[in-house]
């Protein structure tokens, strides 16, 4: 078990750092609003009477402080992971009760770790090889002090295991009930890359969308993938 207050502290300050999400998650009007986060009780409270199925759209905003929301233009990219969490959907550094943006430093690495989920989750289907899903690129810059596990620490590598999320779940857990921000850590699908996971929205900032990709499923890995604007195809050879 890692002791959380052995974990050091690093400043992380990237700028041009990278996201890959589904292109099915739309925009959320409220979260793209230039309104102040602390007036969306009463926007919700008015939509609410046209909008029946708001919430459902908006998820569980209970989950992300007041102080730590944000707004604007690309704000759904930053809040929705925050808002729409399930024990049904964990990751490496939550149990899904609870949020967590994952951002890559570089496109490679972010292409890399979403290649690699996305394979594992059409290995559960039987589904034919074939184009698959649309994915958009996201750009955005993170500042935080986060909790570095880089730097090959023999100690962090129970939280590092590429499969069994058991002990990041429990690292992150500890970490989050107190003072921490999220981590950066080295990504565990490209060697020379670097990841943050980060436990509060407002550590990222400017979000923009690049470009739109394809993902190519060869009935056991994704092993192309296609820019959608330039119809450019590239063959994955890792």
């Amino acid at each position: 078990m890692i002791d959380p207050s052995r974990v050091p502290v690093s400043h992380v300050r990237w700028t041009g750092a990278r996201r890959i999400i589904r292109s099915l998650y739309p925009p959320i009007d409220l979260f793209e609003d230039i309104a102040d986060p602390e007036d969306w009780p009463l926007l919700i409270s008015a939509e609410q009477k046209t909008n029946p199925r708001l919430m459902e759209t908006l998820g569980n905003l209970d989950l992300v402080p007041t102080g730590r929301r944000v707004s604007g233009p690309g704000a759904t990219f930053l809040m929705a992971p925050f808002t729409h969490v399930s024990p049904d959907r964990p990751s490496r550094f939550s149990d899904g009760t609870y949020g967590v943006l994952y951002v890559a430093k570089t496109f490679e690495t972010a292409l890399l770790e979403t290649m690699h989920h996305h394979a594992c989750f059409m290995a559960q289907t039987n589904e034919v090889p074939g184009w698959t899903s649309q994915f958009r690129e996201l750009v955005m810059s993170v500042e935080a002090a986060l909790h570095d596990l880089r730097g090959g620490n023999p100690a962090f590598g129970p939280a590092l295991d590429p499969d069994d999320y058991v002990e990041s779940q429990r690292l992150a857990a500890g970490l989050r009930s107190g003072v921490s921000k999220g981590l950066v850590y080295p990504s565990r699908r490209d060697p020379d890359g670097q990841c943050a996971a980060l436990f509060y929205p407002d550590l990222a900032f400017d979000p923009v969308q690049g470009r739109h990709l394809d993902y190519h499923w060869d009935g056991a890995r994704v092993d192309l993938y296609r820019e959608v604007d330039t119809g450019k195809l590239f063959r994955i050879s890792r």
